[in-house]
């Protein structure tokens, strides 16, 4: 760990973000911790005792022990659009303000879909294994034959703006999109789309691609079982961005291992930090990627300036710009 500046105020950021800390360094002495890895659970622990001021991932576990621990902790600012991994009721009874950074992952999440889509649909992870394998000799007629994605037909599960941004970049493969979602979209919406609105069974049945955008709930635990599975078509693939929970696992490693399914491309897995030896690895038709959804150089940094701007505002005893609960103000 690295003392950047020395002021009145204290810091804690627990990694290093993709930013300049300029203008924190003029209010605050910043403690960032440096390792790849969270700080462990006593580090965390110690340096909220003294801090004014917090900037953490959602890898931090910010609970009611840590809050009501920190007694000179002014702001809590989370570089991330969830917040799942703070405790809200606690912060706010302590009247500490969180923030965080919304609205930063539509266009970098739906980018990911279309890629992680494509990668499966062509088999490009074990080709290129293959080629850089030494084991490409010659061109041939039948060598890793994908799905062809013009013309075919799209599931999009969940139609809010990351839906609706991937039904968007569908209309360039001239595809015939089906969504489902708790509502039925404008029909000028559907028209200008060209989507159409449809049950889970049916999307489900009819989809060569399917594509989930959900937030986790009670009611999407699991959505996507053995039962699921079985409704698809066998050439089907499927793409997760949204929430490893609302996909089973087991199922989705049978439905892969047994032929139901053609293959699969996950970017969020259950837990969210997959065990080495889970036996998904061991699927060649499955793409696996470590939660890149907001990976973009431009997107982290602007996440990173938002965070900045919440824990300054916080030290200032100013509103925070981007805040999860706003009632500490009244």
């Amino acid at each position: 760990m690295q003392i950047v500046n020395s002021k009145q105020a204290k810091v804690f950021i627990t990694r290093y973000i993709p930013t300049e800390l300029k203008e924190l360094e003029e209010i605050a002495t910043i403690e960032v911790w440096e390792e790849r890895q969270p700080p462990p659970r006593a580090v965390l622990l110690e340096k909220a005792r003294t801090a004014n001021g917090i900037l953490c991932l959602l890898t931090d576990p910010i609970d009611r022990k840590l809050i009501e621990s920190a007694s000179n902790l002014q702001v809590i600012s989370q570089m991330a659009v969830s917040y799942d991994n703070i405790d809200i009721t606690a912060a706010t009874a302590q009247g500490i303000p969180v923030g965080y950074t919304p609205g930063m992952l539509t266009d970098t999440t739906a980018d990911l879909t279309w890629a992680l889509l494509m990668a499966a649909a062509r088999q490009l992870l074990i080709a290129d294994r293959f080629t850089r394998g030494g084991l490409w000799k010659a061109w041939e007629p039948d060598l890793f034959l994908g799905a062809t994605i013009t013309g075919a037909t799209l599931g999009i599960i969940g139609f809010g703006e990351i839906g609706k941004a991937i039904a968007r970049r569908a209309q360039g493969f001239d595809m015939r999109v089906l969504y489902n979602s708790n509502y039925r979209c404008d029909v000028h919406l559907e028209n200008y789309l060209s989507i159409e609105f449809s049950n889970l069974e049916r999307l489900l049945r009819e989809a060569d691609f399917i594509t989930i955008h959900i937030p986790l709930s009670p009611n999407t635990y699991h959505l996507l079982s053995d039962h699921q599975f079985r409704l698809m078509k066998p050439s089907a693939i499927l793409i997760n961005t949204a929430q490893g929970q609302v996909v089973d696992q087991d199922a989705l490693y049978n439905a892969l291992s047994e032929g139901q399914l053609a293959s699969a491309a996950i970017d969020v897995t259950e837990p969210k930090l997959i065990a080495s030896n889970s036996p998904l690895f061991a699927l060649d038709n499955l793409i696996i990627t470590p939660n890149l959804s907001d990976a973009s150089r431009e997107n982290r940094k602007k996440m990173a300036n938002m965070a900045i701007k919440n824990l300054i505002a916080g030290l200032k005893g100013d509103l925070l710009p981007y805040c999860v609960n706003s009632e500490v103000y009244s």
